[in-house]
């Protein structure tokens, strides 16, 4: 039974953008078509002292999230196999 997974050939993979806010339990799990470049963004956001206030528009379940730069606990870009 493990061959039938072994040769499915090469799997699909995408990046998913994975945000921590402070006061928030879960992570928001974001999709993008550039997710480098919108992590590039949000870690630069990260390093200002200034408010931002924040509204993008992921792909995927999320349709708008709007939030205060300060309020960024933690960023990941996560590749993910998909179907």
């Amino acid at each position: 039974m493990v061959q039938q997974f072994a040769n499915q050939g090469p799997q699909k993979t995408r990046q998913a953008v994975i945000l921590f806010l402070k006061g928030s339990a879960t992570p928001v799990v974001m999709y993008f078509e550039n997710p480098q470049a919108i992590y590039a963004e949000f870690k630069q956001l990260m390093k200002s002292p200034t408010p931002v206030l924040v509204e993008k528009e992921p792909m995927g379940p999320i349709k708008k999230i709007c939030f205060v730069s300060t309020q960024i606990a933690g960023l990941v870009l996560q590749e993910e196999p998909y179907v």
